[in-house]
């Protein structure tokens, strides 16, 4: 009898310890889940900063060179498009995230073009109001290059995390997969530049 209970109390003992380090494994594999996560929101978060930057710099330019329509509505239609692709960082394919790039890729385009328009108005490049928006800007553009590194780092290691043993069988039992990057645009090494 009294083998029967220490034998009890040794397997009690060992499924407890099996049960334990599964929940600090797969505790561990959410807490980078979530790293990753917030590093996504603090991508949308710079990504919307230019957006909320975009109507003050088009009406600031407007007020200069109000002949400019063509390039008025280019910068509103990719403002538009950029505004209504919504990624879950938990569920996002590398499509997704092309897309979105994509998307906004277009933005820094049109307004790469917006800001070509006020080269040709030396008073709108002494307007105060334009050399602030200005200077937001490239500082939203080095925060967006900043928070895309910053996901892609904690991606890699969430990614990492799941594939190492023993990790990977915590995380195939739960369902835990992989997280997907930021891939750099087909001929563009670096953030586009608001050099003025």
């Amino acid at each position: 009898m009294k083998k029967n209970v220490l034998y009890l109390l040794f397997v009690i003992s060992a499924l407890g310890a099996i049960c334990s380090w599964v929940v600090g494994r797969c505790n561990g594999i959410v807490t980078l889940e979530e790293n990753v996560e917030t590093a996504w929101s603090q991508v949308e978060t710079q990504y919307q900063r230019r957006i909320d930057l975009i109507p003050n710099l088009v009406a600031t330019v407007k007020g200069y060179a109000s002949h400019e329509k063509e390039t008025f509505e280019t910068v509103a239609s990719a403002r538009a498009k950029a505004t209504q692709i919504t990624i879950d960082p938990s569920k996002a394919t590398p499509e997704q995230l092309a897309s979105y790039q994509a998307a906004q890729g277009e933005l820094s385009q049109a307004l790469g073009r917006l800001l070509a328009v006020a080269e040709s108005y030396p008073e709108l490049k002494a307007n105060e109001n334009f050399l602030q928006l200005q200077s937001q800007l490239e500082g939203t553009e080095n925060r967006i290059t900043y928070a895309r590194d910053l996901f892609n780092r904690t991606a890699q290691i969430y990614n990492t995390s799941i594939r190492r043993f023993p990790n990977n069988i915590v995380a195939s039992i739960f369902g835990f997969e992989r997280k997907n990057y930021f891939q750099s645009e087909q001929g563009v090494d670096h953030a586009p530049q608001a050099d003025f």
